[in-house]
This record gives C-alpha cells, structure tokens and sequence, in this order.
C-alpha cells in the first residue's frame, strides 16, 4: 500500500496530465468525428450516383488517370487556382504547408511534456529552428489575411466577427506554440535546482541551442526582464499553462473545422479528387420516359445528386466566383457564393430535421434562434454614380448579406428550394458563362445546379420570364427563337450567292450533282452500286448555318463571309438548308430538356441520314452542343466538330489562305464563353488576327479564360435583365479601355452584344465590332471583304 501511495505521489501528476489529455482528445475526437458523420448523413439524402474514388474507372481508363492526378496536384498541392491572385496565393501556400509543417511540432512539443522526452527527429536542431521559422511565417499571414480582410476590405471578403474565428485560432495557436517554448526554456534552465515541474521527466527535455531557436529564445528573454526567472516557479506553472492552452485551442479548432466554412479542408481535396471527368460544362441528361421519377430537375435540396451536395459542403466563401460573376458585378441578385452558402445552410437545416440529428455540438454553435434560414426581401441596389464602365459586386453582396437570415419560428423542412432560399430571379440572372466554375479552388459546379433549378421551374411548374416562354414557343414552333416562318431558314442560301457568287449546295442538291456525276461516268454499273456511290459522296464539310447565321441579318455577313473563305481555299462544303432546326442550347440553357431532346434527336436522325462525318458552324453555342450535349442522344464520336475559327486557323497553316491586304486596325478580341471556357478555343481566333497584316493585338484586363461574359448565355440572348447595368455595356466599357477601333469576336451572340453596347455608350462611329471571319476575308480579298 505504501509502495502504491509513494509511486502515486511520484507520478501522480504525470498521470492526471495523462488522463486530461487522453479525455480530452477522446472528446474533441468524438465531437469532430461525429459532426463530420452527421453531414454525411445529410449529403446522403440526395441524390445517389456513382463517385468515381479510384482513377480509371467510370469515365475513361489509363489516359483519365494520367489527366485527373496533375489536376489534383496541381490545385490542391500547387494552389493553380488561389496563385491567379498572387499575394492571397501566397498567404494560403504558408497556412497549407505551414500546417502540415507543424504538424510535427504540435506532435513534438506535445509528446515532450507528457513523456519528457522530444521525439527522435533526424537532425532536431533544424527541425527545431524549421518550425519557428514556420510558425512566424504562418503569424505573419495571419497578419495580411486580416489586413486583406478588415483594413483592404476586397469586396468579395465577408466581414464580421464570424469570418475572424480562424485568424484567432490560427493566430491563437502560433502564440502558445511559441510561449510554451519560451517558458519551457525558463522552465528548465533551472531543472533539479530545485523542486517544481521541471524536476521529475521534464527535466530531462533536450533543449536546443538558443541559435536554433530565434523567436522563442527571445521571448524567454524578454519573460525574464519582466521577472520570470529560469527554473522558478512562474516558469514552471506558464510551461504548464500556455501547454494546456495551446491543446486546447488545437482541439477546440478540431471541433470547430466541420461546423464551419473550414469544414473545406477535408472536403476540398475529397471534392477535387471526385470532380467529374466528363467534358467540361456538360449537362447531366434527363431520363424524361423514367415514370417512377419523382420530379425532373432540382425542386428540393435533396434532388440534387451526391456529387452536387459535397461541393456545398467544399465551398469556402473566398467569393472569387462572385467576384467574376458578370450577373454580380452589374446589380443582379444572383451570387454565386450565396448560392453555394445558401444551398449549404439549408441542406444542414433539412438534413438535421430529416435525420434527428442535430447538425451542432454544442447545439449552441448552430446560433440561438429557433427558425431556418430563408431569403428575405432585398434587392442590390445599383448606388448612383455606377455607370457602364464600373463593375462593383458590392450592390448584390450587400442586399445577399442582409435577405439571408434565420426566420424565427419556420421550419427547414417546410421552406421551399426555389422561393425561399433561391429566388427565380437570381436563377435567371444567370449567364452560364462557368467563369465562377473556371477560379474556384475547390472544384464546385454552380452551373449545374442553376440549370436544374430551372428544368424544375420549367418542366414540373411551367414558370420562366414571359421572353424565356416565348422564345421556346417560337422554337417549337419555328425552330427559331424569334418566330420567323421556317420556310425561310434557307433564304441566307440565295443571298449568299448573290453577295459573293458562291452557291451552297444543300445536302440533297449535293447528293443529285454526286448522282449525276456518277450515273455519267458509271453508265455500265448496276443501280445499287450508283445508290452506294452517290450516298458515299459526302461534303469535306457540312456548314451548319444555326439560327443565328440563317436568319439574323448582321450574323449572315459573318456566315457569308465564312462561304467565300472556305470557297478560295478550295474546300467542298454543302449545308442542310431547310433540313436544319435549331441545335436547342437556348431550350437546354433555360432548362426545357423535353424541347431540347425532341431537337437534338432530329438534328442527328439528319445528320445520320447524309453520313455526315465534319461540321463546322459560326455559333460557340451550336457548336458546344454537338460536342458535349449531342453525343448523349446518339451523336457518333466520329463526327468531327470544328467552329470557324478553328478550320479557319487550320487553312491559314496549311497556307490555303493568303492574308494580303494590310488592315491598319487596334483590335481588342472578346473570347466567347462558350468557345473559351467550355472549349478552350483561344488561340485559334487570335492566330488568323496575328496573321492579318497592319493588325495590331491588345488583351482586355480581363481576356481568354477570365474573359467577361457579353451577357447573352443561358438563354438570356432572349431574356430583358431587370436589374443593375445590362452585362454587354459593362464588357463593351471594359473593350473601350484599350482604346481599339474594333472589338473582335467569334461569336454571332457577343458580336450583337458588343454592337448594341457601342451604340449605348455612343462609340460606335469610333470602333466597330466584328467577327473575326470577317476582318479575315478583308485581309485576304481586300476591299471586296470589306
């Protein structure tokens, strides 16, 4: 009994300092493991779908491999993304790699308290003097993110007492680190002088050189002038108290992180890894002959797919979507973060009611008032003074922030997803552009779910703006959007050939001259034999004319002018002339899915009919939608799609077009969306501008993959916005900057918008906007191009 008393009293501090910490990390331990289970749980309610975890599997085989790991490493251990914003690149890189650094050191310097002894690190002198160079590092960014955020204020950075808890946890854990270094240094300077703590096993601590320990080593120094002498008791009870302190704010920060927007660090990399390898900005089919489905398109937060409800969870509330945003930065309601949060908030609220299990521990971290978060009403209000050449998300940051609360007394479960937390206006002040989906650091999709927003709207409740319903109508009817009879949707074809003397040939005209050409130099062949010739004589290519080519009158010089190159570079081409319908992106874009198959199939049913193997057409819009929607309704893989730009670039090289005539022109190019960022077509259109002579190049601020959107994709080409400044007169101000004469394009929809824009801001007797076929054509046929 004696024997167990003295070994009590030896190490009977020892063993209560093993005890609290075990229960401590046991609870914080429980408490973050279980919070992150329970929004497992939540994301479960969704949607299942296959997560493609191991590479090579669903999508593609060794090559996906081979593209997804440099993509994973690239953003998560390479910060790609966060460096397009250097100094905030920078600032991140530290707290990643700082805090996989100290990872070592929190473990050290825990260890060493409980056991007495450092953990047997190689060289632990410079691991020593690496980690208070990683700790004033991590300080140090501390410092600039709160700068950035409360004296810089960047307008895409929330502000508040909330998004300051992790600068206080950060900055928290880097002055214990160092105060239990430095009184662990007074601490035992004085071991076995006398009593105290530092008697017994933390007497033994291997203390580095003060050299080997810059900041610490002076901070004890400047302890002691303030009279905490080396092996006192002061020493020894601050070694004890900053020790303590330091593990709990480390485990208070555990249990933090997955109650909060920092949940991201373990479902960013989970989000990143998952990302989809589908083509970039495609749409996920709808299965519209499934009978059993419950609704098409996302009504409820649970409609959404699995993959859609980790993003939510991955979000970080950097704002760099909604600094991009063009619906943001021009007074619209729509914020691509607030989308990300607001969907977030309410499937947290959902999930805990659906579930019985409460999304906070303690209850106290999900706030005191009893309610769900829902959208008040709040519009961005557009501050006079804003004019076309600004660009400012404040507006629409202000009225998010303020219509985003708790209403006291309402349930989760009964707030509607369109309504009460995403309003119809913010879905359809949506331009699809993806630039909020091209500067997220964590992978998130926003486009998607906007559009399945919008096939609920449209599809299961038959609600869009009065000029969405009657675009679609137009198209049902006339297969295109403005209701033109469409009779008249092969007309461009006589008219092309009196402008410039070329025909083009329908494909069944095509297919007559291949009959006869056949049947007068085949006369002694069978008849299936001169059937099989004339139905394999296919054009090089077919030039898909699209809504915009055939009928719009300004698009069809752009369209002519494409005939006339193709035709001086000897390249044998037909079209389909009354053949063709509306390829359906508008119909797609403003979520009827229904409208957009029936159009899609028939497109392809032609396509098939003719054997058609390349197509070429004007229209970014057109053309992403053979590429990535067609091939989901039967679109062979082997029909080549090309845009203009592209062939044309291609014949330029091959030196089947000479561009001659000099053009002394400053020009600016506006990369289109849905060339751009959904294709990557960038170069091309800048090749045949370099190629012109007298051509002078300059960059917008904000070009090729960070290129502003004109404001007329998703449908909105159709649609009259209702808020703020009109998106094409913000991108045509930021055109007027570099002081061109001519505002390039490659696209029939920003071609427009860039023209009706000149004309507002009363430029455009000064500069001009054209495609880039056309200054093309006057380098190559010289004043008749013109």
């Amino acid at each position: 009994m004696s024997a167990a008393l003295n070994w009590l009293a030896e190490h009977g501090t020892e063993l209560a300092r093993w005890t609290a910490f075990a229960a401590a990390v046991a609870l914080a331990g429980w408490i973050s493991a279980t919070v992150v289970w329970r929004r497992a749980l939540y994301i479960g309610l969704g949607v299942p779908v296959k997560l493609d975890w191991l590479p090579g599997g669903q999508e593609g085989g060794m090559g996906e491999r081979t593209k997804r790991r440099p993509s994973f490493a690239g953003q998560m251990l390479g910060h790609r993304k966060l460096l397009h914003d250097i100094r905030s690149g920078i600032m991140h890189l530290i707290y990643f790699y700082g805090f996989i650094v100290l990872q070592f050191g929190a473990a050290d310097l825990i260890w060493k308290k409980l056991s007495g002894h450092p953990i047997p690190f190689p060289y632990y002198d410079g691991f020593a003097w690496s980690q208070e160079l990683t700790v004033s590092l991590v300080l140090l960014a501390v410092l600039y993110g709160g700068f950035r955020r409360y004296v810089e204020r960047l307008p895409r950075l929330k502000r508040g007492w909330k998004p300051s808890l992790v600068l206080w946890f950060i900055g928290g854990l880097m002055a214990t680190v160092l105060f239990t270094l430095a009184f662990e240094r007074l601490a035992a300077s004085g071991a076995g002088a006398g009593g105290g703590i530092a008697d017994g096993p933390d007497a033994a601590v291997h203390l580095v050189a003060e050299s080997y320990a810059p900041v610490s080593a002076v901070l004890a120094h400047g302890l002691g002038v303030l009279g905490v002498s080396g092996g006192s008791l002061a020493a020894d009870i601050g070694y004890e108290l900053f020790w303590w302190l330091h593990l709990a704010v480390l485990l208070s920060f555990l249990v933090y992180v997955p109650q909060s927007k920092h949940f991201h660090l373990i479902t960013g990399p989970v989000n990143l890894w998952l990302h989809r390898r589908a083509p970039v900005g495609k749409l996920s089919p709808l299965d519209l002959e499934n009978e059993e489905a419950e609704a098409f398109g996302a009504g409820k937060v649970e409609h959404f797919s699995h993959k859609q409800l980790i993003d939510l969870y991955a979000c970080v509330e950097c704002g760099r979507c909604t600094n991009v945003c063009p619906a943001s930065n021009t007074g619209k309601l729509l914020s691509p973060m607030h989308l990300m949060v607001k969907l977030r908030d309410h499937l947290t609220e959902k999930g805990a009611a659906v579930t019985s299990k409460s999304a906070w521990i303690p209850r106290v971290m999900g706030g005191r008032t009893a309610g769900a978060h829902t959208m008040g009403a709040s519009l961005p209000v557009w501050e006079d003074g804003f004019e076309g050449s600004v660009t400012s998300i404040g507006p629409t940051m202000a009225a998010q922030a303020q219509a985003w609360s708790v209403r006291e007394g309402s349930k989760a479960e009964d707030a509607e997803l369109i309504g009460d937390v995403m309003t119809e206006e913010e879905l359809w002040a949506c331009t699809t552009c993806r630039n909020c989906e091209e500067v997220c650091p964590v992978g998130n999709e926003h486009v998607d779910k906007i559009i399945d927003m919008r096939r609920y709207l449209v599809l299961m409740d038959g609600k869009l703006p009065a000029d969405g319903q009657r675009a679609l109508q137009n198209i049902e009817r006339q297969s295109n959007p403005w209701g033109l009879p469409r009779v008249e949707r092969a007309a461009w074809i006589e008219e092309c050939e009196s402008r410039t003397g070329v025909r083009v040939p329908t494909m069944q005209e095509f297919r007559k001259e291949a009959a006869l050409r056949v049947s007068q130099h085949a006369e002694h062949e069978k008849g299936a034999a001169v059937t099989a010739a004339v139905k394999a004589a296919v054009p090089e290519v077919l030039l898909w004319a699209g809504s915009m080519g055939a009928y719009d009158t300004r698009s069809r010089k752009v369209l002519y002018d494409v005939v006339r190159l193709l035709d001086q570079a000897g390249v044998t081409f037909a079209t389909l002339g009354l053949e063709e319908r509306s390829s359906g992106d508008t119909a797609r874009r403003i979520g009827n899915e229904l409208l957009f198959q029936e159009l899609c199939r028939e497109n392809i049913a032609t396509i098939a009919k003719y054997g058609i193997t390349r197509i070429v057409t004007v229209c970014p819009h057109t053309y992403n939608a053979f590429k990535k929607d067609y091939p989901d309704f039967g679109l062979p893989e082997s029909v080549v799609v090309e845009h203009h730009t592209e062939l044309l670039a291609e014949l330029l090289a091959a030196g089947r077009l000479k561009p001659r005539h000099a053009l002394e022109e400053r020009v600016t190019y506006h990369d289109s969306c849905y060339l751009g960022r959904y294709n990557e077509v960038y170069d091309a259109p800048r090749q045949l501008l370099k190629a012109i002579p007298g051509v002078q190049l300059q960059e917008m601020a904000r070009s090729r993959a960070n290129g502003m959107c004109c404001g007329a994709g998703g449908g909105l080409m159709w649609m009259e916005e209702q808020s703020g400044v009109r998106v094409n007169i913000a991108r045509t101000s930021q055109a007027l900057e570099v002081k061109p004469s001519v505002i390039g394009s490659a696209c029939p929809y920003c071609l427009t918008m860039m023209e009706d824009g000149l004309k507002s801001l009363e430029a455009d007797e000064q500069v001009s906007a054209r495609d880039v076929a056309e200054l093309l054509a006057a380098s190559v046929f010289g004043s008749e191009g013109r």
